[in-house]
This record gives structure tokens, C-alpha cells and sequence, in this order.
């Protein structure tokens, strides 16, 4: 399959959409976009798996990232994409094509082949593009994640933006997530003789009226307010009809503020839950806003725009860990991400393109 990197970026957009790539599957869409890539005189390509990674070098005195999922969720019947009154509908449009079609479409426009930092047009940046895979599923499989135990030096930035939907905002930082189990025993019984057990299942209001208690906290960060959230999720129990359960385990998703540690964000967890057997389960740090790097504050600035908090986790928090500064900005709603009828307006892609061609430029 051929790629025309340069066809208008809403149309761009829909060929990507039109290509399956639910996680696991990017290797066609990988395949496309490496062998479009590698026809851009200028660009330096190089791939790891479904990892495709393009750099300028160019001497410039910053280097910015762009970075994007090739991967959607399980398809819905919601492909091949349709436009209707301006929105191009289809898996992954809004999560995230738009956003890797403006990426992909800016290398290939863009002067990325040598040029005085002066001229018309010319980039003031050196620019990484990074398209990856499985970002939607497990994070041991995150590409990004390959990439930073692999290829560390591929990953070198001022700042990182990741295309994710944001409706044109600018989102900084993430939250941290952590999931535990509370494990709730009790003794199994016939449920016509209930007195001689003691039902598991039952304890579990305990810890339900602790959740329905809780007030959450609250953090403002670089001007953004972060606010956390801890929430059951999944509850497990029961052994027959007509048994007495003597086990029942209650999962809890706790989202913190990146003031916490995942540890002390767990010590908060086992406080909420003192005297309960508490496992934890899957953890990730949040990341700060980094709002105050040179290279951030000149995107904001360019942007017009006065960031807020992202809620939820995203790939941010890596290069957080990595000490990079990065931000969140993409032209698609978050609020429509893995639906069925997920869609993106067509005005927003082309709007994402022009600002971020004039950051990249000046």
C-alpha cells in the first residue's frame, strides 16, 4: 500500500483510517508509513517492530518530537471512514489518525533537507517523528516503551508533543494510575443455613461506603488543577446459587495528582483501606506539567492557548521519566476515543497543521 504524504491532511486522515491496525495488527500501516518516510530526501528513517522513527539533522540548536499511536482499538463495523458535514468518521480518527496524519504530512511538506535556518520557511527546530504501536493494550507491549529501553538516543528531545485528542488544547502533564485489589475472606456455607457462614460478599459494603466517603483531592500545578479520583472498578464473587460466597475480591483505580509517587500514591491507598488485605495490582507515574521548559513555553505561546491538566495517563509520562518535557495536543475529542461512532472534525485537522507548521517554522 502507497502513502501520499503530501494529499491534504483530512484526506490523509481517512486513508489511514481505512487501514485496520487495531493493536498487534500495525504492520501494514507501519510498512506504509516507513516506505513513505524513507522517500523524504532529508529524513533519517529507522524502525524497531511496528516502531517507525523518523529525524532531520539539521544542525539546529532544539530538536521537538512529534509522536503518535499507529494502533486503534477493536474495529466496531466503524471502517472504511465516511465524512459527513465536515466530520470524517472511523476507528481511530479522533484516537489518534488526525494527529499522526498531521505528524506524517508535516514531514513530508516541511524543508527537512538542508536549508539556512533563515530562509522562508525554514524549520528553526530539528524534528523527530516517531509513529508506534500498541499503545491502547497492555504497557509491557507499549512501543514507546520498546523504543526507550532500545534505542534511548532516538527518543532525544527539547520537547515531546504526542498528538493525543485534545481538542486543540493544550494538556500538560498526566495523571498517575495505580489499580489494587482488596481481598474480602469469609467462610462458605449453604445459602439455606446462611448463619454457619459468613458471606464474603457483604464486607464488601464496607468498603464501598469508605469509597462513597471519599473526598477526592485536588492539586494545581504550573496553573493547572489536577484532580484525583478513586473509584472501584471491578468486584468478583460468588461461587454457586446456593452457596454462601467465603471470598470476594474489589478492585480500585486510583488517578493522583503527578505531585505523588506511585509509592506514596499506593501508602494513600492502604490508608483509604486500613485494615484490609491490599494487593497492588499495576501502577504508573504521573508527569508533572513542564510547563516552564523554553521549548514548552513557546508552544503554549504559539498556541494562544492557556493549558490545562490532562486527565487520565498518557505516553507523556515516559518522557517525563526520561527528563523531557512533554505535552499533549492533538485535533481530536477525547470524549469520542473508542466509540462507535468516533469521528473528527475536519476543520480541527486543518487547523493543528497550519499551528503546528508555525511553531515548527517560526
Amino acid at each position: 500500500m502507497d502513502l501520499d504524504l503530501t494529499a491534504p491532511v483530512g484526506e490523509l486522515t481517512r486513508r489511514l483510517v481505512d487501514v485496520p491496525s487495531v493493536s498487534g495488527g500495525e504492520a501494514p500501516l507501519a510498512d506504509a508509513v516507513e516506505k513513505a518516510l524513507a522517500a523524504v530526501d532529508g529524513l533519517r528513517v529507522e524502525r524497531d517492530g511496528d516502531a517507525v522513527v523518523a529525524r532531520t539533522f539539521l544542525g539546529r540548536p532544539s530538536r521537538i518530537l512529534l509522536a503518535g499511536h499507529l494502533d486503534t482499538v477493536p474495529l466496531a463495523d466503524n471502517i472504511p471512514a465516511r465524512v459527513v458535514g465536515g466530520r470524517l468518521y472511523g476507528c481511530g480518527s479522533s484516537d489518534m489518525k488526525a494527529g499522526v496524519a498531521i505528524a506524517l504530512r508535516l514531514a513530508a511538506t516541511l524543508p527537512v533537507a538542508a536549508a539556512a535556518p533563515t530562509a522562508v520557511g525554514a524549520l528553526r527546530h530539528d524534528v523527530t517523528w516517531i509513529c508506534y504501536d500498541n499503545e491502547e493494550v497492555t504497557a509491557d507491549r507499549n512501543g514507546l516503551r520498546r523504543l526507550a529501553a532500545r534505542h534511548r538516543d532516538w527518543l532525544d528531545a527539547d520537547l515531546a508533543i504526542l498528538m493525543e485528542p485534545t481538542s486543540g488544547e493544550v494538556e500538560a502533564g498526566c495523571q498517575g494510575t495505580l489499580r489494587a485489589v482488596v481481598t474480602l475472606p469469609g467462610t462458605r456455607a449453604h445459602s439455606a443455613r446462611s448463619w454457619l457462614g459468613d458471606n464474603a460478599i457483604h464486607k464488601a459494603a464496607e468498603v464501598l461506603r469508605r469509597l462513597g466517603e471519599y473526598r477526592a483531592r485536588s492539586v494545581t500545578l504550573d496553573g493547572c488543577t489536577y484532580r484525583e479520583g478513586l473509584s472501584a472498578v471491578r468486584i468478583d464473587g460468588g461461587v454457586a446459587g446456593n452457596v454462601i460466597p467465603d471470598l470476594c475480591r474489589l478492585t480500585v483505580n486510583f488517578r493522583f495528582a503527578p505531585d505523588r509517587t506511585p509509592e506514596g500514591a499506593f501508602a494513600h491507598v492502604r490508608e483509604v483501606f486500613d485494615g484490609y488485605d491490599l494487593e497492588l495490582t499495576d501502577r504508573a507515574a504521573g508527569a508533572p506539567p513542564g510547563l516552564a521548559a523554553p521549548a514548552a513555553a513557546a508552544f503554549v505561546a504559539a498556541t494562544g492557548r492557556v493549558p490545562v491538566a490532562k486527565y487520565g495517563w498518557t505516553d507523556v509520562a515516559r518522557f517525563a521519566e526520561l527528563g523531557i518535557p512533554a505535552l499533549n495536543y492533538g485535533p481530536g475529542d477525547p470524549n469520542l476515543a473508542h466509540t462507535r461512532d468516533e469521528y473528527v472534525e475536519l476543520a480541527a485537522i486543518d487547523e493543528g497543521e497550519r499551528l503546528l507548521r508555525r511553531y515548527l517554522t517560526g
